[in-house]
């Protein structure tokens, strides 16, 4: 499954719980996205297709998350997005997008 894929269904996945799935850009390294859930909850994602492992960068950067208590998961195939889903208890069959509103 492509690397763009697995992104665009977590992010839709997300979003349907209530949460937003932030692009990170502009920093060598960053996980792809940022997670916010509800109550404070936050996590990063780094999506890499079937197979493929981050970098160098991506690691050092993976680990420095980790030191400051983040969570950082790096996800490859839907059922590492399954796994996510059950760790921080949101549902994956809720398919309703929900809009946030002003």
């Amino acid at each position: 499954m492509l690397e763009r894929t697995l992104e665009n269904y977590f992010k839709m996945k997300i979003e349907s719980s209530f949460g937003l799935c932030i692009k990170l850009i502009g920093y060598v390294g960053i996980p792809d996205r940022l997670i916010l859930l509800p109550k404070g909850r936050i996590f990063f994602v780094e999506f890499k297709q079937k197979g493929k492992k981050p970098r160098k960068i991506q690691k050092f950067v993976h680990s420095k998350l980790k030191n400051l208590g983040f969570k950082v998961y790096v996800i490859d195939d839907k059922d590492k997005i399954e796994g996510v889903f059950k760790e921080w208890n949101l549902d994956l069959t809720n398919t309703k997008r929900k809009q946030l509103t002003r």
